[in-house]
């Protein structure tokens, strides 16, 4: 099987990684994180006119068809650069918009999320949730002209940079059933909605948000009323594909100034990376990594067979949850390693194998963590 990048899939992510070599360097990225906005605007443009944004969404859409296999090499890029912008968060958004939402909703709202002008969060987890996406307790009420919402998300990831939110919410049923699942378009300041802000401990921004009766009009409920959870369901698939992709990028960069530090710290007068045994650890970690880049290879073609309807949702699941299992244990391995092989520095903020470390660590966790896609892994088989 040919695993060679097309010319356009290279092409991408080569002008995203140059672009991000000259303006997003580890100094760069600290003053980022730490601002008020939390990202680059700038960056953030740049992305969007190079395409990236535009990629997974339909050529009716105004994108370029693509999927997730397409961006394998990018989100690389993002993982490796510990880009702070809101792309995998905004690509979400944006699927379920295109899965769920009407001709006309489309229209409307994904030639701005394309062009960079619409940021998206999905706001879909609440308290005792458990990772398990259908434990939605948030209400969404039919009213005369339209929808009132009650309830609360948290964990948002990029919620305070969104400009809209794309909210799961409960129309019918109980917290636990699928049936009776909705999604709306919310916008972040309308009256009755009210955002807690933080950074979480990659200094990634996030935020819980709370609905007291948020009066939404007709059209901001997103197909049809309690019929959500399929596209729900795939979008979370397609962002852990993605997070998976990201994870290898970061591992990569950790295996690489990992193995230049051994190179050059020295003790007793010589390398140590002369020592046999921080050797072997590091082939260890090249491993890990070279696995999980395999198994990313993988998802991704699964995802987009299952996308195109040459698989079932339930082979779906079972791919996406093994490739996070894979991709976690690695993040774990490779994380720990390279801040045990690099000392006491690897812990200080002025190194980013430290912060490439947090990062790995959320992903983990982000989207189930390896518990809760091993039981999904043999539920799904």
């Amino acid at each position: 099987m040919d695993f060679q990048y097309t010319e356009e899939q290279q092409l991408l992510a080569d002008s995203v990684e140059r672009l991000v070599e000259k303006t997003y360097d580890f100094e760069s990225r600290q003053k980022i994180v730490r601002s008020d906005a939390g990202y680059s605007p700038e960056l953030w443009s740049n992305l969007a006119e190079l395409g990236l944004l535009s990629l997974p969404f339909a050529e009716d859409d105004g994108g370029f068809g693509g999927g997730t296999t397409d961006l394998i090499a990018t989100m690389q890029t993002v993982g490796k650069a510990l880009l702070a912008e809101p792309v995998l968060s905004t690509l979400v958004g944006g699927r379920l918009i295109a899965n769920a939402g009407s001709d006309e909703q489309r229209a409307a709202l994904l030639p701005s999320v394309i062009d960079g002008s619409t940021k998206l969060a999905f706001a879909y987890v609440e308290v005792d949730a458990r990772y398990e996406p259908a434990q939605i307790a948030a209400k969404a009420t039919k009213s005369a002209d339209g929808w009132t919402l009650d309830g609360r998300k948290i964990a948002v990831q990029h919620g305070p940079l969104a400009d809209k939110l794309v909210v799961a919410a409960r129309s019918a049923g109980n917290p636990g059933d699928r049936e009776g699942l909705s999604l709306f378009v919310v916008d972040p300041k309308a009256q009755g909605v009210s955002l807690k802000s933080y950074r979480s401990v990659d200094n990634l921004r996030m935020a819980d948000v709370d609905f007291q009766g948020v009066k939404l009009p007709a059209d901001a409920l997103l197909g049809e009323a309690g019929k959500a959870w399929e596209a729900i369901d795939e979008a979370l698939d397609f962002a852990t594909v993605l997070l998976c992709c990201e994870a290898v990028g970061a591992m990569k960069f950790a295996n690489e100034t990992t193995l230049e530090y051994l190179k050059t710290r020295k003790q007793f007068g010589v390398p140590i990376g002369s020592f046999q045994a921080l050797q072997h650890r590091m082939v260890d970690m090249t491993i890990s990594a070279a696995q999980s880049y395999s198994i990313c290879l993988l998802a991704t073609a699964r995802f987009d067979a299952a996308a195109r309807g040459e698989l079932d949702a339930a082979e779906r699941r079972r791919i996406v949850s093994g490739a996070k299992v894979k991709i976690g244990e690695a993040s774990r391995h490779v994380g720990q390693e390279a801040v045990q092989l690099h000392g006491g520095m690897g812990m200080t903020e002025e190194l980013k194998v430290s912060h490439t470390f947090k990062r790995l660590t959320m992903i983990c966790q982000l989207f189930g963590d390896v518990d809760h896609h091993l039981e999904r892994f043999a539920a799904a088989a």
